[in-house]
């Protein structure tokens, strides 16, 4: 049973995290609409709750103490899911259907935004809630029903799918493209785009082709949207995922310069937490649907961590 004492009050929360995030109590009086003496108040109330002090008080403004560092952790995270239920709430009617969907953000709005409204057309009463965290979280702590997950298919308390591999090619747009097809040769002395989070990415591409090249010079960008933006301007030439660039294939923005296909050695997985609705396995039986070649990912098609 919850102890109601226990509860706290959102108000005092908002108030807290308003000050904190300002360093000022009465900036955050003016964002809340409240007098500096009632944030103070509120802060001095929320402070003796929880048996600690939250702030120093410095020459022009306030710092959090350690402690409030971590208690701020954890009411920046239950704010965030009290606005989420709240907007999930108001979301449609009683029929509709609200889904939490959680992408990286390249892949959310290049491969999964433009496919929508196919699922949209056969399930018109879903309303989606999507959001482009990194990284493996809680989904006991997050409101989410499925994330869609690049990596290696491990995720505790959820059940991984494989959905697709990651297979790249070399692109060049702007003036690039004008130069027609190009060798592996060329392209060890060529201008090249990186993608940070996969620094090794040319030099595996090289490796598949026979060559011993690591290239690190060029240009880095810290995602994908950004290597592709810079491939089409002609700032270098770029390994870039098919079905990332679609439309730019279509269009003629970019030209792949050498049909030498490389997949890298992670692939991207569906996941969804223990004990789903039927509403997320129709969901991601339709994203298996969507891609029309899956090898089998290289140790099993899913896997459950307890």
């Amino acid at each position: 049973m919850i102890e109601r004492r226990n509860l706290p009050d959102m108000k005092m929360l908002q108030t807290f995290e308003a000050a904190a995030r300002h360093g000022n109590f009465t900036r955050a009086a003016e964002e809340l609409a409240l007098t500096q003496s009632a944030v103070s108040r509120q802060i001095r109330e929320l402070e003796a709750q929880i048996g600690f002090g939250l702030f120093e008080r410095v020459p022009g403004r306030v710092v959090t103490t350690q402690e409030g560092r971590r208690f701020l952790h954890d009411v920046e995270r239950l704010l965030a899911m009290a606005e989420t239920t709240m907007r999930h709430a108001r979301a449609g009617l009683p029929d509709h259907q609200i889904l939490a969907i959680n992408a990286l953000p390249t892949f959310a709005e290049r491969w999964l935004l433009p496919r929508l409204d196919g699922y949209l057309a056969t399930h018109p009463q879903t309303r989606f809630d999507i959001t482009t965290r990194r990284g493996i979280f809680d989904f006991t702590t997050t409101q989410c029903d499925l994330a869609i997950h690049y990596g290696q298919p491990l995720w505790p308390g959820a059940v991984c799918t494989y959905l697709c591999s990651e297979i790249v090619l070399p692109v060049a747009g702007g003036a690039l493209r004008k130069g027609g097809h190009v060798t592996v040769g060329d392209l060890a002395s060529a201008p090249k785009l990186h993608v940070s989070e996969r620094p090794s990415l040319w030099a595996d591409w090289f490796a598949t082709m026979g060559s011993d090249e690591k290239p690190q010079n060029g240009h880095w960008f810290d995602q994908f949207s950004l290597t592709i933006e810079a491939a089409k301007a002609g700032l270098g030439y770029a390994l870039l995922p098919r079905y990332l660039i679609e439309a730019e294939l279509a269009s003629g923005e970019l030209t792949v310069v050498l049909e030498a296909p490389h997949s890298t050695d992670q692939g991207y997985y569906i996941v969804t937490p223990e004990g789903r609705s039927q509403a997320v396995e129709t969901f991601r039986d339709w994203l298996l649907s969507q891609v029309s070649f899956r090898p089998l990912a290289r140790d099993g098609q899913s896997s459950i961590i307890g």
